[in-house]
């Protein structure tokens, strides 16, 4: 098969077509011919040496594949021939993946591959750690950074299904129209206003029930200034850095929950339970289609140094896909 490999550390250059012998599934895991993968920022820092795969998952970047199942291990056989697409810990940039039967959710014909490849990453992540550790729930406002990322698309379009005020920050007046037109109650350009007046204005000084946060460092204590009482604050990345200081007795005074997640290490078991939420939660509306991904680009296999450099611009709207 035809795969993409990170031939070192480095640039969107770093990375090579190549031929690989094709992966056999285990019990309980199945083969996909993979028709489209998902690009995402791990596999960026994966890519520059900063993001390891797990002990056990394939040297290939991809963590969301969609495709149909051609092979399967013992105990998985029921899946072979169907639509699906699946959360992977490594090697979907590849012509075929194997994916754990449990991480395997249906793709319904109202879905292309291509959307249906941009959305398990983004799904299980946003609804880990917006919905599960933030317990964002109807009538909630958050704020989320990163409003036009994959990751703030998607929680941008939960929102909406869930009943959130989703609030989010943009690097740009363009970037904050498209926000908007995606479905955010309110969009604010960082660069040129500061977030946290910002939101307390929007929410005439009561702030955000949940901060979902990919940038860390600096950004933690002007977040938790942005926060209601009994607010909860989700970190999932540190674009900006590892460590921040925070007011201690701020937290306590105002009941403040600080929690996060990284969801690539976690074990099968965990994913599996997620992937069960999301099928009787949030995937009848995708069989309904009222819930698709916000795609900017969708780049061949063998481009895949083009996909990674348009994502490290910064200029994507939405998820950015490579076809096989």
């Amino acid at each position: 098969m035809q795969a993409v490999e990170i031939s070192a550390p480095g640039g969107p250059e770093v990375l090579r077509l190549v031929e690989r012998p094709v992966p056999q599934p285990g019990a309980d895991e199945v083969l996909v011919r993979v028709a489209a993968a998902g690009v995402n920022r791990p596999d960026v820092l994966q890519r520059m040496g900063a993001y390891p795969p797990p002990p056990g998952a394939s040297d290939l970047p991809g963590l969301e594949i969609a495709g149909t199942v051609v092979a399967a291990g013992p105990g998985a056989d029921m899946l072979i021939g169907r639509r699906v697409c699946a959360l992977v810990a490594g090697g979907g940039y590849a012509q075929y993946c194997v994916a754990p039967m449990g991480t395997c959710l249906p793709v319904p014909e109202v879905l292309r591959m291509t959307e249906a490849a941009a959305m398990p990453e983004t799904l299980f992540t946003v609804w880990v750690n917006l919905f599960e550790r933030g317990f964002a729930a109807d009538g909630d406002t958050v704020l989320v950074h990163g409003g036009t990322s994959g990751i703030g698309t998607m929680a941008i379009l939960l929102g909406k299904l869930f009943g959130l005020q989703v609030i989010v920050t943009c690097g740009s007046d363009d970037k904050c129209t498209a926000a908007k037109a995606i479905g955010a109650a309110h969009a604010i350009n960082y660069r040129d206003k500061d977030f946290v007046e910002a939101v307390k204005q929007i929410t005439c000084g009561k702030g955000v029930d949940v901060v979902l946060d990919m940038v860390g460092g600096d950004y933690l204590p002007r977040n938790l200034a942005c926060m209601a009482d009994d607010g909860r604050h989700v970190s999932i990345a540190f674009q900006r850095g590892a460590t921040a200081e925070v007011p201690i007795m701020e937290i306590m005074r105002r009941r403040l929950t600080l929690t996060g997640s990284t969801l690539r290490p976690r074990d099968v078991q965990f994913k599996t339970m997620v992937a069960d939420e999301l099928a009787k939660t949030v995937w009848p509306y995708v069989e309904g289609n009222r819930l698709k991904p916000v795609i900017e680009k969708v780049f061949p296999l063998a481009e895949a140094a083009a996909a990674h450099a348009r994502m490290e611009s910064g200029e994507h709207v939405g998820k950015i896909v490579l076809e096989t």
